[in-house]
């Protein structure tokens, strides 16, 4: 693949050309040329696009896709599309599958799926065996096919020596674990924040408790065993204050928010429209204000889409009964840059990836090209138009947002939005 990016806007702090336009050569997946202008005489793909940004290819450290078992959901060839469209050149793909990824073939599997893609897929094995929280899953031999962390999606695990033994184990190959905080005995079948809102509806909630007693009992053990702790999508003031602590503690332990958490706080439930449902629940304002302040000062160390796709069965049920979950990788920048700068946009949708063992590429010459391309200022009102998913629930929709993908440049392929 050869092209010529036209006027680009580099936004990249490990590049020489951060903050200029340019013009930038690519040639066999490879960043030959950077100046102020470049001639085209071998009449190369020439890409001239509307107030074009370019930055390193963006990650996203807990994405579902349906297969194997869900395909009605979202397959892995689809799913990568949309991940591509999204801006995104690599994702970590969580295990809740059917069966779920819990040995090396499953791994297998879905690196073979992905073979000669334009995306790069990061598996999360299961953390226990079926992701039921009773028998460590085969961890080792799964990180010998390809699996970059483990752990039970949107699962805790009850038994906190269970939890011990999975640190001290995966000390022995360097393996990340994956903790959800949610204390099972607390959250119950709770629907919503436990908050004057969730009074107001008459909906049983889901207290802060759940997620920082669970929070403070791994990061605890952590402590005790060593090892290397992800804590998933965070949404509390409270989590915020106990990460701090643990990493001021020097714990080698990082954590994520997802997008939506940062975006609506519970008061957008009082229609009990379902999209709305995702887990964590969605907080209050003084919940997003930590948050934030904790991606400000570096507490919390990325986010991520937390995209969930579920068909609309699921979805299209009494509040209560209603799976939660949200679809994310279309609205993920467009929502990211409604709330916080550009540059910090862009940082943080790159950031996670040393700690999932992704590989970075800078816009320098030389360079292998690991490109999102993007126009930070197009605004609009995101509407079903605007979803490649296979499943459409997501919590975005009519939400105005602000900034349009291109597309990306990886593995010397060139995938544009059309």
């Amino acid at each position: 693949m050869n092209v010529l990016l036209k006027s680009a806007t580099v936004i990249d702090s490990k590049s020489e050309y951060h903050n200029e336009t340019v013009d930038i050569l690519i040639e066999k997946g490879t960043i030959t040329k950077i100046s102020k202008r470049i001639s085209n005489p071998n009449n190369f793909t020439e890409l001239r696009l509307n107030n074009l940004h370019v930055s390193q290819g963006w990650f996203d450290s807990s994405v579902s896709f349906g297969e194997p078992g869900y395909e009605e959901r979202e397959t892995i060839d689809n799913g990568l599309k949309t991940a591509a469209v999204s801006g995104f050149t690599d994702v970590a793909v969580n295990p809740n599958t059917n069966p779920a990824i819990d040995s090396n073939s499953d791994v297998s599997f879905l690196m073979t799926k992905a073979q000669n893609n334009a995306i790069n897929i990061y598996p999360i094995g299961a953390l226990t065996m079926h992701s039921n929280g009773e028998e460590l899953a085969e961890l080792f031999d799964m990180q010998t096919a390809g699996a970059v962390a483990f752990g039970d999606y949107k699962k805790s695990i009850s038994n906190a020596n269970l939890m011990k033994i999975a640190l001290q184990y995966a000390t022995n190959f360097d393996g990340l674990i994956c903790a959800f905080p949610q204390d099972k005995s607390i959250a119950s079948n709770g629907a919503m924040n436990e908050h004057i809102q969730s009074t107001k509806l008459g909906l049983k909630g889901i207290p802060n408790l759940a997620e920082e007693l669970c929070l403070a009992r791994d990061l605890y053990l952590l402590e005790y065993t060593g090892g290397k702790l992800h804590i998933p999508t965070i949404s509390t003031a409270k989590s915020v204050e106990l990460i701090r602590e643990a990493k001021q503690k020097k714990l080698d332990v990082t954590c994520s928010v997802a997008i939506h958490n940062l975006y609506f706080t519970d008061t957008v439930l009082s229609e009990f429209e379902t999209r709305f449902k995702v887990s964590p629940p969605l907080r209050t304002q003084n919940d997003i204000d930590a948050l934030l302040e904790g991606l400000k000062d570096g507490t919390i160390d990325m986010v991520t889409s937390d995209h969930s796709p579920l068909n609309i069965e699921l979805k299209d049920k009494e509040f209560d009964y209603a799976t939660p979950g949200t679809i994310g990788l279309e609205s993920a920048f467009g929502a990211l840059n409604s709330i916080v700068p550009l540059k910090t946009t862009v940082k943080l949708l790159t950031k996670g990836k040393n700690r999932f063992g992704v590989d970075t590429h800078s816009i320098n010459i030389g360079e292998k090209a690991v490109i999102t391309l993007f126009n930070p200022k197009t605004k609009y009102t995101f509407t079903k138009t605007n979803i490649s998913s296979k499943s459409k629930n997501s919590i975005f929709l009519n939400s105005d947002l602000n900034g349009e993908v291109y597309g990306i440049i990886n593995n010397n392929k060139l995938k544009l939005n059309s």
